[in-house]
């Protein structure tokens, strides 16, 4: 799974393995952008350039940008759009499907708060990868919010994706995460947003269970 935490000036790109059980890996994360008294077209082509190579590089089975909301600041909702179009266009292009999650959705997803704060998301963060440190800057942590929300989520548009399986078909996981967690990494249990997804999605599919599967 790729996430993208669109902008011109800062683009998050993460990209996350997710196993069958919803235990999260971290495979890479970064931020590009380009300073504001750049033109346009320059700027977009940034994004453009950085998302396609890591589309390449990563070979994703899916991609969740943050969806756009209504706010006062127009010309930062312009860059936003502008980053955002400019990624799900790379997306489509090479075939991978796209989700969009609100901002509330992503917090309610990590933390179990539609309202939580940045802190808030990007500590939950830190504790789902089993980071040692917290990915910086917060567009880092927004990006891998917006991957782990889609892959737990299960939902492609609002729908496409069965949250019993939420790994592609096609392949095994290239990123298994062995019992007991490796590679200098915290361990530790399910997140109580974990938990509260789990208990939610069993209950509406009469506790069948997860079964097998690979990547998002």
């Amino acid at each position: 799974m790729l996430g993208v935490d669109p902008g011109l000036t800062r683009c998050g790109i993460a990209v996350v393995d997710v196993a069958p059980n919803r235990t999260a890996t971290l495979v890479a994360v970064t931020v590009v952008g380009s300073p504001a008294e750049q033109s346009l077209d320059l700027r977009l082509l940034a994004i453009d350039e950085a998302i396609n190579e890591w589309l390449d590089r990563h070979s994703p089975d899916h991609v969740a940008v943050e969806r756009m909301f209504a706010q006062n600041n127009t010309p930062t909702v312009m860059g936003t759009a502008q980053a955002s179009g400019v990624v799900i266009a790379a997306a489509a292009r090479r075939g991978i499907p796209v989700a969009l999650h609100t901002p509330s959705e992503v917090k309610a997803a990590v933390t179990g708060s539609g309202t939580a704060g940045k802190d808030q998301v990007t500590a939950m963060v830190t504790r789902i990868l089993r980071l040692d440190a917290p990915p910086k800057p917060a567009d880092a942590a927004d990006a891998l919010a917006l991957a782990i929300t889609h892959a737990w989520r299960g939902g492609l548009m609002g729908g496409g994706l069965e949250t019993g399986n939420l790994t592609s078909p096609q392949r095994a996981s290239r990123f298994p995460t062995p019992a007991g967690g490796s590679g200098g990494h915290r361990t530790g249990g399910s997140t109580p947003a974990q938990q509260a997804w789990l208990a939610a999605e069993q209950r509406s599919r009469g506790s069948k269970g997860w079964s097998g599967g690979s990547r998002i």
